[in-house]
C-alpha cells in the first residue's frame, strides 16, 4: 500500500512552508483550534484527490498574498520503491507530476494514492443537500474504478451541453434524441455503480455503528435516483415538457440522493448530535472497508478531530475497533495531546507526534 514518507508544502493555507517525514503506521498532530492541523491533513489530501477535501475553489487555499501553493510528496509504494509526486496551483492552473513526469489527464491520478478522511466538515453529510452526498459516493468509486469516473466526467459535460441547449434556444427534439441516448449509456454506469455501493455499505456501515455506539439504535442507507424504474432516456422523455419550461434538466442521475436513517427516520431530524457524529464516523470507516476489499490493501486514513463530540464510552469502542483492525498508515489531530498519545500509545509504538503553532509543525517524539 503507498505510505506517505515525507511531505513539502509551500502557500497552503496558513502553511508558509514546511517539511515533514511520518511514520508508517500513526502520526499524531496536536494543537489548538486555528493553527493548522486541518490544513495539514487537507494537503495530504490534496496530494491523493488533486483537490480539497472542502468544496471551495482552489484560490481560497492560497495562504495571504500568495499566487499559488504547491504540495510534494514521497510514498513508499506497493512494489516497494519510492515514487514523488507533486501538484502546483496557480490562478487558473494546475499541474501534476509523478517522478517529474505530467500526467496527460488529472484522471489518471485518482486511485493512486487511495484516502479517506473524517472530518467535523462530514455533518454537511447529514445537514446540507444531496450534493453533498453525491460528492462523497463520486470520492469512493472514482478511486476505486477509473471507468465510473470517466462516466461521471462525461455526463457532466453532455449534461452541460443540454442545459445550454434548453437555454439559449428552442431546442431541437431531434438533438435532443442524440444528446439524450449519449446521456443514458453515461448514466446507466454511475448508476449501478451507486447502487451497489449501497448495497455494500448499508451492512458495513450498520456494524461499525454498532460498535461505536454499543448497539442502541439500528440505522440504514437507502439510494434514491430517478433510474430506478426508468431509463434516462425514459426518464427524460416524461419530463421534456418540464425542461423546456424550466430551461434546464430537472431529473437524471445529477439528482441522486442517499438517505440516511435510524430506527427508520431521517437521522437528519431523529439523531442527537452525538448520534450522527457517530454514525458519519461509521459511514467513513466502513468506507475505508470497502475500498480496502477493492484494493487489496489498506487506504491512507486522515481523521481530523475525530473524538468531538463522541462520549468516553464510544471513543473506547473506537479506539478497540481501531486496535482490532489491520490499517494502514493513519494520521490523526487533536487538540488535547494527552488524550492522543492516551490512545495511540495503547494502540502501536510505531508512531510520530507532532505539534501545530501558527501553520508550522514541530515533530515531539
Amino acid at each position: 500500500m503507498p505510505c506517505l514518507k515525507k511531505i513539502v508544502v509551500r502557500d497552503f493555507r496558513n502553511i508558509a512552508f514546511q517539511e515533514l517525514s511520518f511514520s508508517s503506521n500513526v502520526n499524531c498532530i496536536s494543537g489548538n483550534n486555528g493553527e493548522g492541523k486541518t490544513n495539514l491533513l487537507d494537503a495530504i489530501y490534496y496530494l491523493s484527490m488533486t483537490k480539497s477535501a472542502f468544496p471551495a475553489p482552489d484560490r481560497y487555499n492560497f495562504r495571504y498574498g500568495s499566487g499559488g501553493f504547491a504540495i510534494g510528496g514521497t510514498y513508499q509504494m506497493e512494489n516497494g520503491l519510492e515514487s514523488r509526486f507533486a501538484i502546483e496551483v496557480k490562478e487558473g492552473e494546475k499541474k501534476l507530476t509523478r517522478d517529474d513526469k505530467p500526467y496527460t489527464r488529472m484522471g489518471e491520478h485518482i486511485g493512486v494514492l487511495p484516502v479517506v478522511m473524517v472530518s467535523p466538515g462530514d455533518s454537511a453529510l447529514v445537514s446540507d443537500s444531496g450534493e453533498e452526498r453525491r460528492r462523497l459516493s463520486n470520492a469512493v468509486l472514482s478511486q476505486m474504478d477509473p471507468e465510473y469516473l470517466a462516466a461521471v466526467q462525461a455526463y457532466n459535460r453532455l449534461l452541460a451541453q443540454r442545459n445550454k441547449m434548453l437555454k439559449d434556444m428552442a431546442p431541437d427534439p431531434a438533438l435532443l434524441d442524440v444528446l439524450d441516448a449519449r446521456m443514458a449509456q453515461h448514466a446507466a454506469r454511475i448508476f449501478e455503480n451507486r447502487r451497489q455501493f449501497v448495497e455494500d455499505l448499508r451492512p458495513v456501515v450498520a456494524e461499525y455503528y454498532r460498535l461505536i455506539s454499543g448497539g442502541g439504535e439500528s440505522v440504514s442507507i437507502e439510494y434514491k435516483s430517478d433510474l430506478i424504474n426508468a431509463s434516462l432516456t425514459e426518464v427524460f422523455a416524461s419530463h421534456r415538457e418540464r425542461d423546456f419550461q424550466l430551461r434546464y434538466t430537472s431529473s437524471g442521475v445529477q439528482r441522486d440522493d442517499f438517505l440516511f436513517t435510524m430506527d427508520g427516520h431521517s437521522i437528519r431530524r431523529a439523531g442527537s448530535q452525538g448520534q450522527q457524529k457517530s454514525f458519519l464516523v461509521a459511514l467513513k470507516f466502513a468506507q475505508y472497508e470497502i475500498m480496502k476489499r477493492s484494493y487489496g490493501f489498506a487506504p491512507m486514513l486522515l481523521l481530523d478531530d475525530v473524538f468531538d463530540k463522541l462520549d468516553l464510552g464510544r471513543i473506547s469502542n473506537l479506539i478497540g475497533m481501531v486496535a482490532g483492525k489491520d490499517f494502514g498508515q493513519i494520521f490523526i489531530t487533536d487538540t488535547d495531546r494527552d488524550r492522543l498519545s492516551g490512545i495511540v500509545d495503547r494502540i502501536t509504538e510505531d508512531r510520530s507526534y507532532f505539534n501545530a503553532e501558527g501553520g508550522a509543525f514541530t515533530r515531539i517524539d
